[in-house]
Order: structure tokens, then C-alpha cells, then sequence
């Protein structure tokens, strides 16, 4: 085992001490010692059960002979960060969190590893830590939140806080009804309720197999959690006698299937962030061009909050990612049969998973042959950029709109508030990607705002930073290069025209070709003061979106 480097022979004498001193018991020195990479916070909703679930997962580990020990790593809340100069934190803390989960568990020499992780950055980031240290591993999820209800309205976290700013302001709600709302749309603890981030990587880490079969869509609140819990720290033992290997589970084959699935639930725009930076840690052969080309074969099937009322209980009771994968599987050769953690196939997953028509859509029947997500490209995004389609109103797939420019978030909310943008602009938020932010802000608010002040279909936005699980409307996002990098958003100006139609897949400012050259030999990209620290040294270090903001 690979702990014997720390507690066999003479020579590690001063080793066995220090494990003794931790309390180990000489009955346990001999089993696999598995790390719980624990992500809990008292900050974070999504976390704050967390300590219940490492119980479980601890008792798991001892009944098939392991020796369990508790690690923490960071873990931020979006919803929290979000809307001011704390997101840039976000998306940074991915590759912090790898740092940690690969320093932890290669310093201590651990024989496996169960990762308990929830939202957003969390999971991917814990991922490709074990991927880096390519020791056993299973993933555990710990679950979306229970929806909310006030005064019989159901709530979600998104449309009972975020976009009900919006109605405030657009005069819908009085102050005393967004105050019972936001006092009610979060109701338990756990993930954000609807297929937000969290719960988009949650289902793809189930599809990739590095969870157990019911993990993603099982509520942070329900019993089958811990019990998920308890099974998954069980597992990890056998992993380790059996040294199965993240890499032997997070093939090119699993990675495609997230893709096919993602594309099918209409996931996070992050996902494609994420999976680029799982694929690449993985050194798997996966880039844009593998979602560009599965866009054009996978209709949606489900569609959740943002785009719906249907809730993750919802899709959990439908057959949650099993009933997806037998929806799919047979009707499209690009779903293909791969093992899980637990050695199931995805044949046999799909030949005994129930599925419930009425929330996941017959392949035949789909709720539109598009895909939940696309790839678009133009002299906007020559790069590329990114859509949720399944958040995109049908009446919006074409849009020609005048540009409204700010060079940060803030700047373009304090627009929108104070009804600078009109129905027909095309707000251009940029200087917000991985580097320029630096940090690649999530621009829920803004996007919220807009839908709550009754302009989701008579505007679009688009930025080089990102988009919360959450945004619903016309928002592009991912445009690379970006505009610290001298792309074509740097150059855009108020008044110019941009057209995007997502049935061709195309973005485009729409100026004269010598005007952009003209433009671009006299652009100087802005650079925003950062105080020395982490976020400078992101900065330094990262990649564009289109390479999934991995840091070098």
C-alpha cells in the first residue's frame, strides 16, 4: 500500500509515533488509510451538513477494514460571493482546492480518498486533485436543498431572491414580499434547488462514474444520503484493495458521456469550464470542439429550474441520472457503455432504472431538438463562446441589438438599475475573464435584473466572464479571446451593432472589417489594480476559457 512509505520498517519509527499521537490503534496500522477530503463550512449552505455525512462515510471506512482520517479544504458560496469583488475568489478556488486535496493526500502518503463535496468549484476542484495523485477515489455529493413555499407560491433560491430583486425594482413586489421571500426560498440545507453548478457537476460526476449509482439527485435532508454516505467510504476500501484509479474511471469515453448528458439536462454553462480543466488534468484529448460537435446530436430531454418550475426533487423522482442514462442510452451511439466506481455498467444501469416520462422526455419526443448548451463563434468569439439554450427564450434564437459597453459588473448593474439599458441593447460586460477579473466573475445579478425588470427577452448580455447555473435569458458568455487578451470585445463601442443566432451557432459585431483593424491596432486592453496575493498570482498562471481556465 502506498502508506507503507509511512509505517513500515525501523526507519519510520518517528512516523508511527506521530500516527500513534493521532490516536491510531496498532489493530489499524496495517489497513488502507483513507483520507476524507471534507469541504465543510459553516458558510456555505450546501456544506453545512457535512459533518453528519464524514460520520457516515467514517463508519463506512471502518467496516471494510479501512482507517478513516478527516482532511478539510476550502469551499465558497457563489451566492454569497457573488455581485461584488469577492467572486473573483470563485473560480480561482478550483485549482486552490486540487492544491490542497493533492498536498493533503500525497504529503500523508493515503492509500485512497473519499471526496465530500457539494457545490460549484468544490467538486471539479476535488477532482482534479485525486486525478493529479490518481490514487482510489469516490465522490460524494452531499445533495440539493428542499424547494421553498411562502404564501403559496414555491420558491427556489434564484427566482425567491435573485430575480425577485428585479420585481422589486421593476415595482411587481413590495419590500415586505421580498423580505418573506428571501426568508423562505432557501428552507433547508444543501445545494441550490434547481440545476444550477452544484448540482450540474454533481450529475456529471455521477455520469462519469466517479460516484455511486443515486448519489447527485439524493437530498442533502433524506436518509438515502447517508446512507450513499455509508456506501461510498465502504467502497473506498475495496477500491484500494482492487486499486481502481480515478484515471481507470475518467476516460475520454466518460468524459463524452457528461458532455451527451449535460447537453441533455441543459446543465450550467460552468460545466464546459469544468469539464475542459477534469479533462485536462486527466490527459484526456477533449476540447470545444467535442461539445460543438455533440451539440448537433443531442436534443434536450429535461428541462429544471431556471428554465422551468421542475425542481432537482423533481428530476430525482423521475429516476434522477439513471432514468437520464436509459433515456439515452441505445438511442444514441454516442452514449457509450463504461464502468462505474461500483463496476456497474451504463447498460446496466439503463436496463434497471426506473424513468418517468413526464420529466425526462422520450429521446423521440424531446422538449426540443436543441441542446441544453452550445458553442458559438464569429468574429465576436473567434475562440468561441458559450449559451445555455435551454435557458433562451425561442423568440430570442435571433437577435440583432445595439451594443450598451461596461468595462465591470458593477458598472453595468448600476445601468441596468437605473434603466440606462433599453429593450433592444446588447449589454457588453467585459474585462471579467480569467485573467482580466481576474478570477472570471459569475454575473448572476445583472442577469437576474434584467429578467426581474421584465427585459430577459428584449436584451441580451454578453461578457467575457461567466454565468451562474441560475442565469436564464439571452446570455453569452466565455467569449475568447478575452478582452485583456485583446479580443474583439475590448474594441466594441455604445452604438455598435452585434447579432447572434443561435441556430447557426454564430456571434458577430457588426462593423466594417478595416474598422476592426483600425480599432485593434489602437487598442490598448485595460488592466485592473489587484493587491499582491493570490488573485495576482491566478492571474499570471491561468489560461483562457476555451482551455477551461486551468492554471499552468
Amino acid at each position: 500500500m502506498k502508506s507503507d512509505a509511512i509505517k513500515k520498517g525501523i526507519a519510520h519509527a518517528p512516523h508511527r509515533a506521530l500516527l500513534y499521537a493521532g490516536g491510531l490503534s496498532d489493530k489499524n496500522i496495517e489497513k488502507p488509510f483513507i483520507g476524507i477530503a471534507s469541504s465543510f463550512s459553516d458558510l456555505v449552505p450546501g456544506h453545512i451538513g457535512m459533518r453528519d455525512l464524514e460520520r457516515q462515510i467514517e463508519k463506512g471506512i471502518h467496516s471494510n477494514g479501512g482507517q478513516a482520517y478527516i482532511f478539510g479544504t476550502p469551499a465558497i458560496c457563489d451566492g454569497i460571493s457573488m455581485g461584488h469583488s469577492g467572486m473573483r475568489y470563485s473560480l480561482p478556488s478550483r485549482d486552490l482546492i486540487a492544491d490542497c486535496v493533492e498536498s493533503v493526500a500525497g504529503a500523508h502518503q493515503l492509500d485512497g480518498l473519499v471526496l465530500l463535496t457539494n457545490c460549484d468549484k468544490i467538486t471539479p476542484g476535488m477532482i482534479m486533485g485525486a486525478l493529479r495523485l490518481n490514487i482510489p477515489t469516490v465522490v460524494v455529493t452531499a445533495g440539493p436543498s428542499l424547494e421553498g413555499f411562502c404564501k403559496g407560491e414555491t420558491l427556489t433560491f434564484i427566482r425567491g431572491s435573485s430575480e425577485a430583486v428585479g420585481r422589486y425594482r421593476a415595482g411587481e413586489i413590495t419590500e415586505n414580499k421580498l423580505k418573506e421571500m428571501e426568508h423562505y426560498a432557501c428552507p433547508t440545507m444543501g445545494a441550490c434547488q434547481g440545476l444550477y453548478t452544484a448540482n450540474t457537476l454533481a450529475c456529471l460526476s455521477e455520469v462519469m462514474g466517479i460516484s455511486i449509482e443515486g448519489c447527485a439527485t439524493a437530498s442533502a435532508v433524506s436518509s438515502k444520503k447517508r446512507r450513499i454516505a455509508f456506501d461510498s467510504g465502504f467502497l473506498a476500501v475495496d477500491l484500494v484493495k482492487e486499486n481502481i484509479c480515478p484515471k481507470d474511471i475518467i476516460t475520454r469515453d466518460a468524459i463524452r458521456n457528461a458532455i451527451v448528458v449535460d447537453l441533455a439536462l441543459g446543465g450550467s454553462t460552468n460545466s464546459i469550464l469544468h469539464l475542459l480543466a477534469i479533462a485536462n488534468t486527466a490527459g484526456v484529448d477533449i476540447t470545444l470542439d467535442d461539445f460543438e460537435e455533440l451539440s448537433f446530436k443531442i436534443p434536450q430531454l429535461i428541462k429544471l429550474d431556471p428554465s422551468a418550475t421542475l425542481t432537482m426533487t423533481d428530476f430525482d423522482k423521475a429516476g434522477g441520472i439513471s432514468g437520464a442514462i436509459k433515456t439515452l442510452y441505445g438511442h444514441t451511439s454516442e452514449l457509450k457503455n463504461i464502468k462505474n466506481v461500483e463496476g456497474k455498467t451504463t447498460e446496466y444501469i439503463a436496463q434497471h432504472a426506473y424513468v418517468d416520462n413526464n420529466v425526462i422526455k422520450p429521446f423521440s419526443d424531446p422538449i426540443t431538438k436543441n441542446p441544453g448548451l452550445a458553442v458559438l463563434h464569429g468574429n465576436l468569439a473567434e475562440s468561441g463562446a458559450v449559451v445555455k439554450i435551454s435557458g433562451v427564450d425561442k423568440e430570442c434564437f435571433e437577435f440583432e441589438g445595439v451594443a450598451k459597453c461596461y468595462d465591470r459588473e458593477e458598472d453595468a448593474m448600476k445601468g441596468i438599475e437605473d434603466d440606462d439599458v433599453k429593450a433592444g441593447d446588447v449589454v457588453v460586460i467585459r474585462y471579467e475573464g480569467p485573467k482580466g477579473g481576474p478570477g472570471m466573475r459569475e454575473m448572476l445579478a445583472p442577469t437576474s435584473l434584467l429578467v426581474g425588470k421584465g427585459l430577459g427577452k428584449k436584451c441580451a448580455l454578453i461578457t467575457d466572464g461567466r454565468f451562474s447555473g441560475g442565469t436564464r435569458g439571452l446570455c453569452i458568455g466565455h467569449i475568447c479571446p478575452e478582452a485583456v487578451d485583446g479580443g474583439i470585445i475590448g474594441i466594441i463601442k455604445d452604438g455598435d451593432r452585434i447579432k447572434i443566432d443561435i441556430n447557426k451557432r454564430t456571434i458577430d459585431l457588426l462593423v466594417d472589417e478595416e474598422e476592426i483593424k483600425r480599432r485593434k491596432m489602437n487598442f490598448t486592453p485595460k488592466t485592473k489594480e489587484v493587491e499582491k496575493g493570490f488573485l495576482t498570482k491566478y492571474a499570471k498562471t491561468v489560461s483562457g476559457a476555451q482551455k477551461g481556465a486551468i492554471t499552468q
